[in-house]
């Protein structure tokens, strides 16, 4: 197991959050495919049909929405509609959207609810592993000790369990960038049962938790 490390200047989240919005400045002077004939409200409630209207997804490895933050949610779907993150699915949908609309969208995806821990009991094994490597890792440093999110960092209590070990293990594998590296850099010494245990955890996180 490595031993706790806070971020390092170059993948902390400050500079993190300077790289995307420059990113996004830049983006502003590009010029954005034709949007299709739909208001936000539009395209927003059709993605709630895949994320859930409650900020609750009930289809296996499509995550959660309620509860992220703005600026998270306006740099992943830069990050998708400019093509720097897979995904068919999302690519399509946030083809076409303007700055404005992003922000739009973030808009909105605030007002939902957290959603709440599934209805199945943790297993205590598992959960207990899974808080020994939050508390070994800076995890709440970057995402909050209550793992609410900020900023360009996601919310990742009582996100969907398959949903977090898939993108961790994508992080892990280097499918998946992170801002400036920061999450390979962090899952690097981690096993798969680590992941395992620590999508368990931070699934199943609750107020008697």
């Amino acid at each position: 197991m490595t031993a706790p490390r806070g971020p390092s200047a170059a993948t902390s989240p400050r500079s993190g959050h300077v790289l995307l919005l420059a990113a996004l400045a830049v983006g502003a002077f590009l010029p954005a495919a034709p949007a299709a004939a739909q208001t936000v409200d539009e395209r927003f409630t059709a993605c709630l049909a895949c994320h859930g209207a409650d900020g609750r997804s009930r289809i296996p490895e499509t995550p959660s929405l309620g509860g992220q933050p703005a600026f998270f949610v306006v740099a992943q779907l830069f990050l998708f509609r400019d093509g720097r993150r897979d995904g068919d699915a999302m690519v399509a949908a946030a083809k076409g959207l303007t700055n404005s609309d992003l922000t739009a969208f973030a808009e909105r995806v605030t007002r939902l609810p957290p959603p709440p821990p599934p209805e199945d009991p943790p297993d205590p094994a598992r959960f207990a592993r899974g808080r020994t490597l939050t508390l070994r890792h800076p995890c709440g440093v970057c995402h909050n000790p209550d793992f609410s999110g900020r900023e360009q960092m996601p919310r990742l209590a009582n996100q969907r369990e398959e949903y977090l070990l898939k993108a961790m293990r994508e992080y892990k594998s280097g499918a998946r960038l992170g801002y400036g590296g920061a999450m390979s850099q962090e899952l690097a010494g981690l096993g798969d049962q680590d992941l395992v245990d620590l999508a368990h955890f931070l699934s199943h996180l609750g107020p008697n938790n």
